[in-house]
């Protein structure tokens, strides 16, 4: 039987209905996916996910290639289509609270010839504020600026985005998400192809988002890393297979079941999360 397609934001009614049956999703969590399912074509790339994200955290979304990492965010923010299933942002349709999500994507997906400066690209971060079509005012601009600096990029404001190293690069398009002020960040691999530097610069932003009450959801390919820079995990191959508090998710059992036990690296990091006091 074909997935019957849902789409809860066209219609305030068939929203209320839906939150009515759904009585263990939480209205206080910064994201519930409710039996989200997602195809490309008539194959199935994300198969009846159910996930409530916790407030002020770190979570990681971690899976082998192909397991659909990428799309859960995509679908999630309706970049993508959903074949089926219900997201809300605190018991909310997105486009009731967009202002309040963030998303930086993978910098694959990026277009670094386009004439803009890295402040310029900062700044877009501020278009949920300023609106569309407008200009970029004195006190945008000073905001975007700081967000700069917070990634310690202010010397490159003027330099044209696609002149930056990956790892600069990578910063900016933290700096915009900052600059969006949002209390939900989704992430799509920030800390691919960034040097040590850099990536220990995100983390300690991430970190304090965190502090500040806010939420970030990350798809990350280092599972040896998880430990050390996220609170919650989420395993996922098509299918989530298990979701919760890292010490408590990632074992060498839930890591073969989402990997197919292939890479012994793996058992060895679930290992010393056990060992963790």
């Amino acid at each position: 039987m074909t997935p019957k397609t849902i789409q809860p934001e066209s219609a305030t009614s068939v929203h209320r209905s839906a939150l009515a049956e759904r009585p263990e999703h939480s209205a206080q969590s910064p994201l519930s996916i409710h039996a989200m399912t997602v195809a490309y074509g008539k194959k199935p790339v994300l198969w009846d996910v159910d996930y409530d994200a916790p407030k002020s955290a770190l979570i990681a979304i971690v899976g082998p290639n192909g397991a659909g990492k990428s799309t859960l965010i995509k679908g999630c923010l309706g970049l993508i289509p959903r074949a089926s299933g219900v997201v809300e942002f605190w018991g909310q349709p997105f486009r009731q609270v967009r202002k309040r999500v963030a998303y930086m994507p993978q910098r694959e997906s990026v277009d670094w010839d386009f004439p803009v400066s890295a402040l310029d690209v900062v700044a877009m971060g501020r278009y949920g504020r300023i609106g569309w079509c407008r200009p970029v005012g004195r006190a945008h601009k000073r905001a975007a600026l700081d967000c700069l600096e917070r990634v310690g990029l202010a010397d490159v404001a003027s330099r044209q985005i696609g002149k930056l190293s990956g790892g600069q690069q990578q910063r900016v398009f933290l700096a915009r998400s900052l600059a969006q002020d949002a209390d939900l960040y989704f992430m799509d691999e920030p800390f691919a192809g960034v040097d040590a530097a850099t990536e220990r610069a995100i983390i300690n932003l991430l970190r304090e988002l965190r502090t500040q009450g806010r939420t970030v959801i990350c798809v990350h390919h280092d599972l040896a890393t998880v430990p050390d820079y996220f609170d919650h995990v989420l395993l996922l191959n098509m299918r989530i297979v298990a979701a919760g508090p890292v010490k408590d998710v990632l074992t060498q059992t839930n890591i073969a079941r989402t990997y197919g036990g292939r890479l012994t690296l793996l058992a060895q990091a679930a290992e010393a999360v056990a060992a963790q006091p």
